[in-house]
């Protein structure tokens, strides 16, 4: 009786370790253990370092690598570097970090305003009309939807390298999504894959192609006609992935891997919208009064703005010098007044809509970055408050709300960048980039791009900015590819597809950190969920390169 339930006991026993072990870690957990990892690294490989120099690529000084200046140095192996990587990531990401903050803090006063559902519940019913169209009803309305919005977001991407940007779309699309028989997941794809799509079928995005060409010594935006091409086989292979997905999850939303996840989003959409109150109270006037003016000012001191994509200057973008503000300015004026005859909801709609609308002009005509942007949002978050008539101690208190509500996605992002840190310290960051280089030194030349691709795609998860990789790697590849008879358009496009995709899974990347922070998805579900899109992608991208050394290609 007793080995029985000895037996038993061990059965039980080993049944619960075994669940332990099946148990994926969680989220900080995981990007501690890749610390851990890179830490034992310093121990193991070689210090090296590249000599450096300063040049202007596209009137901008960058450092980059001088070509063949590899030399070994003593690494330095990281210990208690590890536990000090928080701190270090913090500091090295504040900038991702205090937007991310500054973006929920602004989004949780605009969503106890309601103003977000009522638009979401608004839009829904405008769109079941068109059902009654049999060619819309065949394609369905919800593809149509999802369809239209991701290639803004890819167009947004491949233009001007939109990225950071989509940290503050998660909130309005997540919700729209979950509201729509959707999940989390199919919200996140709506803006920052989609962004990733563009950004890795980059056309005219000149963070990526403009700087890794001006590296390269070929005229800025070449190439041109194929990128364009890629860009369409990308998106379609890309949005057809994500709508035969989305299709799954709204015949069975049980069958989502985020689906308890998502009962966060579940319960905050079903604050009663039908029983909210229409009004429009004094201060909502006011608030549009004082935005009025301070755009008619801004109006008169940037009365035309030059719009630009890509680099016009070399003949390979376009641009137009057209009164961006002031029109801008007129609309909002007159919309102004349309919304709040509604209702104070419908003029935080709006003013949200005009908030996204100067974003735009500002990235492309005044190249405004994390500062500017959250200082927009910022303000359409005090706005919102003071529309809906909240005392300043609400506003403060609604703000605090916010930023305690984000603050896990803030933390992760600040883990995540101590992985960067323990690599370039122990400095064994060059000698990765070398030894994988000179690992193609003989091969033929589909198989010499092809390695490029993966070199590429690996710096991809320890350097995620395209910027900082374009000056790091271009300089040694764009030589290298002389000597193996390669264009050095196609050692770009390598460089280009090779930062593009991993953007979506590198646990490195603070903006898909911050994104799947603010989604509320853990980053072992969303690896999971996205792992088999990641595998069509790579091949898609490899198969994309191919045409570049056997084929003849304008601007190859």
């Amino acid at each position: 009786m007793t080995t029985t339930n000895q037996k038993s006991s061990f059965v039980n026993q080993y049944s619960k370790i075994i669940q332990v072990l099946k148990k994926v870690p969680h989220t900080y957990v995981i990007i501690f253990y890749i610390i851990i990892l890179c830490a034992i690294l310093t121990w193991i490989v070689p210090g090296g370092a590249f000599e450096r120099e300063t040049v202007v690529v596209n009137n901008v000084e960058r450092e980059v690598i001088k070509s063949g200046s590899f030399h070994e140095i003593d690494h330095k192996t990281q210990t208690w570097q590890i536990f000090a990587a928080l701190y270090n990531g913090f500091v090295e990401r504040a900038d991702i970090i205090v937007f991310i903050l500054i973006i929920g803090g602004a989004f949780w006063i605009m969503n106890h305003s309601k103003a977000i559902d009522v638009g979401i519940l608004t839009f829904l019913r405008r769109t079941k009309k068109f059902e009654s169209n049999r060619t819309i009803k065949y394609i369905g309305v919800e593809n149509i939807i999802i369809t239209f919005v991701m290639i803004i977001f890819s167009i947004f991407g491949a233009v001007f390298g939109m990225s950071e940007e989509t940290i503050a779309f998660v909130i309005i699309f997540v919700p729209m999504a979950i509201s729509m028989g959707y999940d989390s997941i199919v919200g996140v794809c709506m803006c920052f894959v989609a962004a990733a799509l563009g950004f890795a079928g980059a056309v005219l995005n000149p963070f990526t192609i403009g700087i890794a060409q001006g590296l390269s010594d070929i005229p800025l935006f070449s190439g041109f006609e194929y990128r364009l091409v890629c860009w369409f086989i990308i998106n379609i292979i890309g949005i057809g992935f994500i709508l035969r997905y989305a299709k799954k999850i709204r015949k069975k939303p049980e069958s989502s891997i985020v689906y308890d996840n998502d009962e966060y989003w579940r319960k905050r959409g079903n604050s009663s919208v039908e029983s909210i109150k229409y009004s429009t109270p004094l201060s909502a006037w006011v608030s549009y009064g004082i935005l009025s003016s301070i755009m008619i000012v801004i109006s008169f001191y940037n009365n035309m703005t030059l719009l630009k994509i890509g680099d016009p200057e070399t003949g390979s973008g376009i641009s137009a010098n057209i009164p961006a503000i002031p029109v801008l300015t007129a609309l909002f004026i007159i919309t102004g007044v349309l919304t709040l005859r509604k209702s104070a909801h419908f003029f935080v709609l709006n003013l949200l809509m005009f908030t996204i609308f100067f974003l735009i002009v500002g990235v492309m005509g005044y190249q405004w970055y994390i500062l500017e942007i959250a200082t927009l949002f910022f303000v359409m978050g005090i706005f919102a408050g003071i529309t809906m008539n909240y005392s300043p101690n609400n506003i403060t208190k609604l703000f605090l709300e916010g930023v305690k509500d984000i603050m896990s996605a803030a933390l992760i992002v600040g883990l995540a960048g101590g992985i960067i840190i323990i690599l370039r310290d122990g400095r064994i960051i060059d000698t990765l980039l070398y030894s994988i280089s000179e690992s193609m030194s003989n091969f033929g030349k589909v198989a010499s791009v092809s390695m490029m691709y993966v070199f590429q795609t690996l710096i991809n998860i320890i350097i995620p900015s395209g910027s900082a990789k374009a000056a790091l790697t271009m300089p040694i590849m764009a030589p290298f590819s002389d000597l193996i008879n390669v264009p050095r358009q196609a050692t770009v496009m390598a460089f280009q597809l090779g930062d593009g995709f991993t953007n979506m899974i590198t646990p490195t990347s603070g903006v898909l950190i911050g994104v799947l922070g603010v989604a509320k998805i853990p980053y072992e579900k969303w690896v999971k969920w996205v792992t088999p899109f990641m595998i069509i992608l790579v091949i898609l991208g490899l198969l994309l390169l191919i045409p570049t050394v056997t084929m003849k290609l304008n601007g190859f």
